[in-house]
Parts: structure tokens; C-alpha cells; sequence
């Protein structure tokens, strides 16, 4: 995805999306589908609302019919639903529906990273490094987009190295439902850097071998994710 960036602020009252814009290098549809993925995490795209096809086009600068096919792919996700003659509604999450993704994602994760603790597999953990570093370098700009993208990439990257491509997907899933609505408060309070420094801390855990202290971490760490859910949409900017 090219010049990926975000504002770290709140959905306008325009309607208008601060959307990346994108390239010939990938499909586009790939891209859009990409782009609109992390506008709902953020909560750029809002709940309830509803997008039309060419009007996104008109913004990504681009025909409207590989956001049409690449809203269509979202919504076999469940992420949006398609609406007769307008476009299409962003589907919203209820608390019932964020406690269930955070005990998936909890039963799953934690188990899985702390058993990849061991300080053979050093090297391997020094490779997402990078990915760790442009989570907090996308938090201390505010760049939510990047934030989201690089910590989604981590975290799967990190999970691939468990060896089970299926988990990978299931947890890629249930990634792509959240709804981090608290990110650009976060960053407002100077608290996002905090959270994205994490990522080093749980990889220099994981280099120690230090099984039970990346388990507390990975805890911890979807707990707080899941508080971030738990803000809630934020209104339009007057």
C-alpha cells in the first residue's frame, strides 16, 4: 500500500475519509479493500453509516468499480452490509460482540506467543523488529493508518513463526473485526506510544526465553485493545 498515513482525528462532519492513496502496483481492489479495512479499525469509516461506491471512488481517485468489488469482499467479511440503491452500512459491534472477539483472541494469542519464548529463536525475533519500531514511530506521528497496518503485520508475522498457518488466518479474521475507535484519543492523551512500545518489550521477552513474562504481557495487552474498543465511535469534527 503507498502513502499510507492517517490524522490520528476524529471522522469529519463532510463524510469525507482521510484515505491513502493508491497505486498500480497491487490491484487496486487489493488496495482499496486494503485502505478501507484499516479506516473502519480506526473508526475513520463509522457504524451505521452509510458509503457509496462512487463517492470513495472519487477520493481514492480511481473508478468506482474496484471499490465497488473490493466493498463487496468486506462485506463477505461481515465488515460492511450492502444497502439497496446506496452504497454500503458500516456493520456495527455490540459489547457482547467485542467481549467474544477478546476471549477468541485471548484463548489463542496468549498460549501461542508464550510458547514461542526461547532464546534460540533470538534471530527470528530480531526480524520484526523493524515492524515493532514502525509501530511507535506511526504512534508518535499519529498516524493511525501506518499504527494500524504495522501492528497487524506483527502480530501475524510473529504468530506465523508458531508454524500454523490456519491460526494465522482465524487471528487475521478477528483482527480485521476490530474496531480500535480510541486510538486517535489515545495519541491526543500521549498514551499511544506507550501501548506500541509493548511490541519491543514482548520481542526482548520472547529473545530471554521468558515464557511466563511475555504470557503477561500478551494478557495485558489484549486487555488494553479491548478497552480501546470499549471507547466507542467518536463523533464528527465541527
Amino acid at each position: 500500500m503507498s502513502d499510507t498515513r492517517g490524522s490520528g482525528m476524529a471522522p469529519r462532519a463532510d463524510g469525507r475519509l482521510d484515505l491513502p492513496t493508491v497505486s498500480e502496483r497491487q490491484s487496486l481492489r487489493e488496495q482499496v479493500a486494503h485502505a478501507l479495512r484499516a479506516a473502519l479499525i480506526t473508526g475513520e469509516m463509522r457504524p451505521g453509516m452509510v458509503y457509496s461506491a462512487p463517492v470513495l471512488a472519487a477520493q481514492f481517485g480511481v473508478s468506482a468499480t474496484p471499490v465497488r468489488e473490493a466493498m463487496l469482499d468486506l462485506a463477505k467479511e461481515g465488515l460492511v452490509e450492502a444497502v439497496r440503491n446506496k452504497g454500503f452500512r458500516v456493520t456495527e459491534l455490540s459489547d457482547r460482540d467485542l467481549d467474544e472477539l477478546t476471549e477468541i483472541r485471548r484463548l489463542i494469542e496468549v498460549p501461542t506467543v508464550a510458547q514461542l519464548a526461547d532464546a534460540g529463536r533470538a534471530p527470528s525475533f530480531e526480524t520484526l523488529r523493524p515492524l515493532a519500531q514502525a509501530i511507535v514511530d506511526a504512534a508518535e506521528r499519529g498516524d493511525l493508518f501506518a499504527y494500524v497496518d504495522a501492528d497487524i503485520r506483527f502480530h501475524l508475522d510473529l504468530l506465523a513463526l508458531a508454524g500454523n498457518s490456519r491460526l494465522v488466518e482465524v487471528v487475521r479474521d478477528l483482527r480485521n473485526r476490530a474496531r480500535l475507535y480510541g486510538l486517535s484519543s489515545l495519541h491526543r492523551r500521549g498514551a499511544l506510544t506507550d501501548s506500541a512500545r509493548e511490541h519491543l518489550t514482548l520481542l526482548a521477552l520472547l529473545s530471554e526465553g521468558d515464557a511466563s513474562g511475555a504470557e503477561r504481557l500478551m494478557r495485558d495487552h489484549i486487555r488494553h485493545v479491548r478497552g480501546i474498543w470499549a471507547s466507542g465511535p467518536e463523533g464528527p469534527e465541527e
